[in-house]
């Protein structure tokens, strides 16, 4: 079966990636997995064998049926649907569970934000990302790579860049390094409403990079006599994830 373009699909090839991808996932000792964008269950293959409660969801019509013939016995572990469009509510009941995959790269930062914002369903998280967007996933405040994901993921999760992955490991190759990414719940009180609030605020902040905080709020609704503070002649990328927090609780809350 060749890859779809239209479904940003890159198959896992190399053996010994593949191996270390999955002892990644297995040391996590996970009841419950999920796996976003099987493929041709390179990964699968075992953790269907491995895992308590695994799950694996493809938006690919033609891969989902060739994932259920290849697997008879445990077709019913396979989801056709969009992920940005699943309810991770009902995957596992309401349970918490890992999350995981090579992911697609044309939807990797819409799965990012949607572990994000079901973060206390997703206590552990392991991707492949493109090498660019997972040193935004990781970067640090003063950084070129530092924005808006950085902050949110900071705020959220533990964070660590495991290895990185050659184009070659891959068929199709893609053209750019890939990078796989851990991230692991921190204990926060950040929930569903404030984190949609944050995001709201980073993003004002983040309008444009080059500008002060106080420029890029004054879109906003909030009072300029609340944005005369020195402090706001900052530009974003010199604000820590956690004063976005404060931020956001001052102004938003």
């Amino acid at each position: 079966m060749k890859a779809k373009k239209s479904f940003g699909q890159h198959f896992l090839i190399d053996q010994e990636i593949i191996n270390k991808i999955i002892d990644a996932i297995l040391k996590i000792d996970s009841k419950n997995v999920l796996e976003i964008g099987p493929g041709k269950a390179a990964i699968t293959k075992l953790l269907i064998r491995k895992v308590e409660n695994f799950k694996a969801v493809d938006a690919d019509k033609d891969m989902f049926e060739f994932l259920v013939k290849q697997f008879p016995n445990k077709k019913n572990v396979f989801i056709l649907q969009d992920v940005l469009k699943t309810n991770f509510e009902e995957i596992f009941k309401g349970e918490e569970f890992l999350l995981c995959g090579n992911f697609p790269y044309n939807i990797s930062s819409q799965i990012i934000f949607k572990a994000l914002e079901n973060n206390h369903l997703v206590p552990e998280f392991l991707g492949m990302f493109q090498k660019e967007m997972a040193h935004r996933i990781v970067a640090k405040p003063r950084t070129k790579d530092y924005g808006i994901l950085s902050v949110l993921c900071a705020l959220v999760f533990e964070r660590e860049l495991l290895f990185d992955i050659s184009p070659e490991s891959f068929s199709p190759p893609p053209s750019i390094m890939s990078s796989f990414v851990y991230l692991k719940r921190k204990k926060h009180d950040i929930d569903k409403e404030t984190f949609s609030k944050l995001k709201t605020f980073v993003k004002m902040s983040f309008q444009f990079r080059r500008k002060t905080l106080r420029n890029n709020l004054k879109t906003s609704n909030i009072p300029l006599d609340e944005l005369k503070d020195e402090y706001y002649d900052k530009r974003p990328e010199e604000i820590l994830p956690e004063e976005f927090l404060r931020l956001t609780k001052k102004f938003l809350i």
